[in-house]
């Protein structure tokens, strides 16, 4: 009897292994590309989206809020062009979004010219200058998605919003 059972729930998950094997090559391609994709999900390595929000504008929640979404929508059809590959990695690992401030359009300046340099994705938000801040002022940069190592060589030292 003992034999018996471990046979069925030997083939029952042998049936799972190759059903979920077959759905990852369906959706992957070949099976090289199927291993390259295990290996990239099941890696440690977190990604993440950093907003760096500049303070000394003293713009609203909502203000701020917009200008965000701004970034990250910016951002994101960056990677979808730049690296479509590191964007599905965000995407499969819960799209962290992390806001952080600065203080100095100086700085802000410096730490997208430190991200380019990397080769992170970057996307640098001005105001149109409809309601609160003047015309074609930088109110956030998008640093990412990439990942958080690396995001953190040039965001890392800022303190949250």
């Amino acid at each position: 009897m003992d034999f018996n059972l471990s046979f069925l729930t030997g083939l029952g998950c042998g049936i799972c292994l190759g059903i979920s094997l077959f759905a990852l090559k369906k959706y992957f391609g070949s099976v090289s590309e199927t291993a390259k994709a295990i290996k990239k999900f099941t890696s440690k390595s977190e990604y993440k989206l950093v907003l760096v929000v500049r303070t000394d504008l003293n713009m609203s929640k909502g203000k701020i809020a917009a200008q965000c979404g701004h970034a990250a929508v910016g951002a994101f059809e960056k990677a979808q062009r730049k690296d479509p590959e590191g964007l599905k990695r965000w995407q499969m690992t819960g799209q962290a979004k992390v806001a952080v401030k600065t203080d100095s359009v100086d700085e802000i300046k410096q730490i997208a010219d430190n991200a380019k340099k990397m080769g992170l994705i970057t996307s640098m938000i001005r105001d149109a200058g409809r309601t609160q801040i003047a015309p074609n002022s930088i109110t956030v940069l998008g640093v990412g998605p990439a990942p958080k190592d690396v995001v953190d060589k040039v965001t890392g030292h800022l303190k949250l919003l």
